[in-house]
C-alpha cells in the first residue's frame, strides 16, 4: 500500500477531516473514484478482521463505576480462579470500546492479569453507527473530564476483591496519550505503557512516579516529533523507562483490525514487552 494513502487515512481520522474530504483526496491519489472505493476496504478498520481472543479460563462480566459526568461502563478479564491479580486498566482508541479491545483485554487476562477496559463513551447515551458521527462525538469529550474517568477507573480496580492494589495501564493512541496523563496524574501508579500516544508536556514529567514504557511506528511522523522531548525530561527526572521505535511501521501497528498498519511482528514484540514490563512491575 503507497504510504501517501495510509498518511491521508491516518490524517482522516485524527484530525477533523470530513468523509467527502477523504474520498476526494483519496480519488486523486488513487486516480479514480472506483480505485478509491475498491482500496477503502483495505484501509479502513474493520472488526471482522481482530484475532479474538477466547475466554475459555477466563472469567469476564461488563461493570459500571461512578464517573464525574455520569455513568461509566467497563469490561472486565481476570483468570478464573479467585484470588488478588495485579490491575491493568486498558484505553482504548478515539473509537471507544470495542471488540478489539476488548480482545486486548483477555491477552492481558490470559497473562495473569484482572484487566478493566472502560468506554469513555459510557455517560452520552447512545452513540451513532457511523464513523465520522462517532468521532464527531468524541470531539465533545472534555480532556479534564476524560481523565478523570480514567483516574476512577483506576480507583474502582483497586478498591476490587480480586485486585491486589497494584496496577498499571496500557493504552493505544488516544489511549497511549491517556496512559501517559494517567502517570503524570497518580502517584500510585506502578506502570503506564503507551503505545503510539501524544506525550505530556516537559514540565509535567516530574510528576511520574510509575515505570513507563513507550512504543512507536518508526513511520509516524505525526506523534514521533514529541518523543525527543519526553524522552530528554525522563532522563533528567530519573524516570525508570522503556523506549522503542519499530523500524518500518505505521501508526496504530498493534491493532490487528487495520488492515494496513497491522504489523504482526512489531505488534508480537511488543505486546511481549509490555507483559514482560507488567510482570516486572506489578506481580
Amino acid at each position: 500500500m503507497e504510504q501517501a494513502i495510509i498518511d491521508l487515512y491516518d490524517e482522516y481520522t485524527h484530525k477533523p477531516l470530513t468523509r467527502n474530504e477523504f474520498i476526494k483526496r483519496l480519488t486523486i491519489l488513487t486516480g479514480s473514484l472506483t480505485a478509491a472505493m475498491s482500496i477503502l476496504p483495505m484501509i479502513e478498520v474493520n472488526g471482522a478482521n481482530a484475532a479474538i481472543t477466547p475466554d475459555i479460563d477466563l472469567f469476564t462480566e461488563t461493570i459500571t463505576y461512578p464517573g464525574i459526568n455520569g455513568t461509566m461502563s467497563a469490561y472486565v478479564a481476570r483468570p478464573k480462579p479467585e484470588k488478588k491479580y495485579a490491575t491493568v486498566i486498558i484505553i482504548h482508541e478515539n473509537r471507544g470500546l470495542n471488540a478489539h479491545i476488548e480482545d486486548v483485554a483477555r491477552r492481558a487476562a490470559q497473562a495473569g492479569f484482572l484487566a478493566i477496559a472502560p468506554n469513555i463513551f459510557s455517560p452520552l447515551g447512545e452513540l451513532p453507527k457511523n464513523d465520522d458521527e462517532l468521532r464527531a462525538k468524541f470531539q465533545t469529550l472534555k480532556p479534564e473530564e476524560s481523565l478523570q474517568n480514567f483516574i476512577k477507573a483506576v480507583e474502582y480496580g483497586a478498591g476490587r476483591k480480586d485486585s491486589n492494589g497494584k496496577t498499571g495501564c496500557v493504552g493505544f493512541c488516544w489511549g497511549g496519550a491517556m496512559a501517559n496523563s494517567l502517570a503524570v496524574s497518580i502517584p500510585t501508579l506502578k506502570a503506564a505503557v503507551a503505545f503510539y500516544g501524544r506525550q505530556p508536556e516537559a514540565a509535567q514529567v516530574a510528576q511520574i512516579k510509575a515505570a513507563v514504557q513507550l512504543h512507536y511506528g518508526g513511520l509516524d511522523e505525526r506523534v514521533n516529533a514529541g518523543i525527543p522531548a519526553y524522552e530528554a525530561a525522563l532522563k533528567q527526572n530519573n524516570i525508570k523507562y522503556e523506549l522503542y521505535v519499530y523500524e518500518g511501521v505505521n501508526h496504530a501497528f498493534h491493532n490487528d483490525t487495520a488492515p494496513t498498519r497491522y504489523n504482526e511482528a512489531a505488534a508480537k514484540l511488543a505486546w511481549q514487552r509490555t507483559i514482560e514490563f507488567f510482570n516486572k512491575n506489578l506481580v
